[in-house]
């Protein structure tokens, strides 16, 4: 009883000193037909006790990929700035220029070892002298303990980017691109695929369209893919604006190992090497020493791109390191979610509607409120790992995901802020940096079937909080 009673004391305080909506909020919103039950909002001064709005704080909603800020200020404190992951090379019967038996690759979940990446490390072993691979590529995954899962699980569009599933060895995000590159004077359109795998057949029926670049180029292009694990084939159809530039969609096509395979081969053979046998999942040698060791870049930077531009899959292999190496080895998601919850014990901050299922936000599951969110932004205020945070969100009118919006505005450039988006789901969470020099965690949850409708409300509440604060 007494708990309840604390519990209600506490909801009524943040309700009366919170100031009431903003009325071009209340306008955009009832624009949208959103209404306000469907939306949580809070708003706080860095450095302050008390909100200055609370609509519906401690509401627990799907927050989208706004809980890509969870996984990754736990990540930066939890790991450190300077964290890096490292993919491991071992040969068995290397001899001269040749490995008569099998060659290792033991990934630890680097989640941004690109295909520029890959080449490096192939030309590091090339550099080493080994040219002759007559055994088979062996993939260890041991590190990570991800169930498979269908990738069209989620939304059925498994060859989306967005829903590569993570693995301890990954390269490239395991994507391959339709870069579109229009000729100089914008007369002709060239498609190509890269990297240019024989196991994918792109067929381009796109042409050339002279204008100006739409809002978005890709509502112009149709894809009809068809692919398992083994083979793709890649239709597009439409008209591309050559004002656009140079663009790319990216697509999730083949199993990982098939992946792998293909991409080695052809760069170890441009390299002039010769290999001779296939790939497979098995174990690296125990108690030898790698032959070779890549490193990442440090953590500071992968979560840049992480936040920047909402990457999904490195989002999920941050969880899954967390725990790895908060909890122990092999990573999962539970794992990861446990390390978190024990984070947050650790900081005295109470989240018990936190639901986390891949840390990334692509989720029906996720939840946690604006309030949480909120606050755990004004406790990042304070962080040692605040400015590797701070830089690591879209900037309004700027870069990211919010590069469109608030563009030649008062607020351009003011505003660090992560968005997230899934049907029936808008989300922004970040900071403000008002006109009178205040900085802001402000926090704007949509969960409605118009949520898509919602960008202007959030919008005006920046702008509000800027103008106000």
């Amino acid at each position: 009883m007494r708990r309840w009673f604390l519990t209600l004391l506490t909801c009524f305080a943040i309700t009366a000193v919170s100031e009431p909506l903003p009325s071009t909020v209340i306008k955009a919103l009832q624009q949208a037909e959103i209404p306000q039950s469907a939306v949580g909002i809070y708003v706080r001064i860095l450095g302050s006790t008390k909100p200055e709005i609370a609509h519906r704080a401690e509401q627990a909603m799907n927050p989208a990929s706004v809980m890509k800020l969870v996984t990754t200020y736990a990540a930066l404190e939890l790991l450190g700035p300077a964290y890096t992951w490292k993919t491991d090379v071992y040969a068995t019967g290397l001899s001269g220029d040749a490995v008569s038996g099998n060659l290792y690759l033991q990934g630890h979940g680097d989640p941004a070892l690109t295909l520029e990446d890959f080449w490096l490390m192939l030309r590091a072993l090339r550099q080493r002298g080994v040219r002759l691979i007559k055994g088979d590529l062996v993939l260890d995954q041991r590190y990570f303990d991800v169930p498979k899962t269908d990738p069209n699980g989620f939304d059925n569009k498994g060859y989306r980017a967005y829903n590569t599933n993570p693995e301890a060895t990954l390269i490239s995000f395991k994507a391959v691109s339709a870069r579109f590159i229009p000729s100089p004077d914008g007369s002709s359109l060239k498609v190509v695929l890269d990297p240019d795998l024989p196991q994918i057949k792109l067929q381009s029926q796109v042409s050339a369209k002279a204008g100006p670049c739409p809002n978005d180029w890709r509502d112009g292009i149709s894809k009809d893919v068809q692919n398992d694990a083994r083979s793709a084939t890649i239709v597009l159809r439409g008209n591309f604006a050559t004002d656009c530039g140079e663009k790319s969609l990216q697509f999730n096509l083949l199993s990982n190992v098939e992946f792998i395979a293909a991409l080695f081969r052809s760069l170890w053979t441009e390299m002039g090497g010769t290999w001779l046998g296939s790939i497979k999942d098995g174990q690296s040698p125990e108690g030898e020493r790698p032959l070779l060791s890549w490193e990442s870049k440090p953590l500071a930077e992968v979560i840049r791109d992480t936040n920047k531009w909402s990457n999904n899959l490195m989002a999920r292999t941050i969880l899954l390191t967390l725990g790895a190496e908060r909890v122990g080895a092999p990573g999962s998601a539970t794992k990861g979610e446990r390390a978190i919850k024990s984070w947050l014990s650790q900081k005295n901050l109470e989240i018990p509607e936190l639901v986390i299922e891949n840390g990334a936000g692509l989720s029906r599951q996720e939840r946690i409120s604006a309030k949480s969110l909120g606050d755990l932004l004004v406790d990042a205020g304070t962080s040692p790992v605040m400015p590797e945070l701070m830089s690591s969100l879209p900037v309004a009118g700027v870069d990211g995901t919010m590069k469109k919006r608030l563009k030649n505005n008062e607020i351009t450039g003011k505003a660090h802020i992560k968005t997230g988006t899934l049907e029936g789901v808008k989300t922004i969470a970040g900071y403000v940096l008002s006109k009178a020099g205040k900085r802001l965690a402000v926090v704007f949850l949509v969960n409605h079937a118009n949520a898509a409708d919602a960008d202007v409300a959030q919008d005006a509440l920046l702008q509000w909080v800027y103008q106000k604060y």
